[in-house]
């Protein structure tokens, strides 16, 4: 039996979304396939999105970048962690290795700490990296670049380097020093398109434009005290505490495919750059109203992709905080759904790995 151990950030949600559909494709074909994930995702979180009877070991193979909130990464703070991450990196070595050795996996996927590539290639086990960032990229691009020790980048891209392949799913940072690098198509998990479906879940009439709101899972943002956006829209969020009051909003589920229901048979998005949401609405053809994320390296990347396959704008987010949006949300709505994009990177990457782990 082909055993397939994915190592995931746990940043967010993005980093499991992303790999995820790959594993259910590399499933589909190898039914037989044993999967094995380490990260500290919320358990509801990777059932909903991974195929059934995998094992969840539940420790970080790496540190994620604290946030205060879902815009605003505290640089200094993270590379403290990282740091003291690397200052334990034989500790954690050990560690990984044990990891391996009892459970034996014929390929490792990260997406995308770098100890389990490293690992996995010092013991001659076939390793790939799958992701749309990488560490060591997200670092040197960020304020606290002039501050990352020459010795904890170099790891990072011996380990990266070193894998067998470092799939990079549209859109990407170029990541053009990595001789490993393979570009592939988007990657999604698509819903059929519902809006009736979607209305009568939230008890809506069909005269509403239906809005989601989705920053993903580093914390929300406020719309301001206004009790109405506009006339004509009603807002969904899976965020249990987002503004509280609002007549105009409706809560759906945080867990199982609720959100990815909800976003395939909306009107429009609201969100921040983020892979998963951004490629999800692309694959959707869902206009998109984006917060700026000025300080996160990777968001030029998304945005000029996103620009190119549905309807966007760019709000700041003072203007979200005042509910000073109007103008920006009517523009997208007025330009309505699109063709999707498809989600051809998930074919795309099974090929590449599958010959392994047959």
């Amino acid at each position: 039996m082909p055993h397939l151990f994915v190592a995931v950030t746990a940043h967010g949600y993005g980093h499991l979304a992303q790999v995820a559909p790959v594993v259910s494709e590399l499933k589909r074909r190898l039914p037989d396939l044993e999967v094995s994930l380490q990260g500290n995702i919320a358990p509801a979180f990777a059932k909903a999105r991974l195929p059934e009877g995998y094992r969840h070991i539940q420790s970080a193979a790496d540190v994620p970048l604290p946030m205060d909130g879902p815009l605003t990464t505290r640089w200094a703070d993270g590379l403290a962690d990282y740091l003291a991450f690397d200052l334990d990196y034989a500790a954690q070595q050990t560690q990984q290795r044990q990891l391996f050795e009892q459970l034996r996996p014929d390929l490792v996927l990260a997406d995308i700490p770098w100890l389990p590539l490293d690992v996995a290639r010092s013991m001659g086990i076939p390793c790939a990296g799958l992701c749309s960032l990488s560490w060591y990229d997200i670092l040197v691009e960020s304020p606290v670049g002039h501050q990352l020790p020459a010795a904890l980048a170099q790891r990072m891209q011996r380990a990266y380097t070193g894998a067998e392949l470092f799939l990079r799913p549209a859109p990407s940072m170029p990541m053009r020093w990595l001789p490993n690098g393979r570009d592939i198509g988007p990657i999604a998990q698509p819903r059929r398109r519902d809006p009736q479906r979607l209305r009568e879940r939230v008890a809506r009439p069909a005269s509403e434009r239906l809005v989601l709101m989705q920053f993903g899972g580093t914390g929300r943002l406020s719309l301001g005290g206004a009790p109405r956006l506009m006339d004509g829209v009603h807002l969904l969020s899976p965020d249990a505490d987002a503004d509280r009051g609002r007549d105009d909003l409706a809560l759906i589920a945080a867990e199982g495919n609720s959100v990815l229901e909800a976003l395939a048979s909306c009107d429009a998005l609201i969100t921040k750059p983020g892979y998963g949401t951004f490629a999800e609405a692309a694959c959707c053809g869902i206009p998109v109203l984006s917060v700026e994320r000025k300080d996160w390296p990777e968001s030029r990347y998304l945005v000029d992709w996103l620009a190119d396959q549905v309807p966007m704008r760019e709000i700041s987010a003072s203007d979200l905080a005042a509910g000073e949006i109007r103008e920006s949300l009517a523009a997208v709505l007025a330009e309505g759904i699109v063709d999707p994009v498809a989600p051809t990177g998930v074919a795309e990457a099974a090929d590449l790995l599958i010959d392994v782990l047959r």
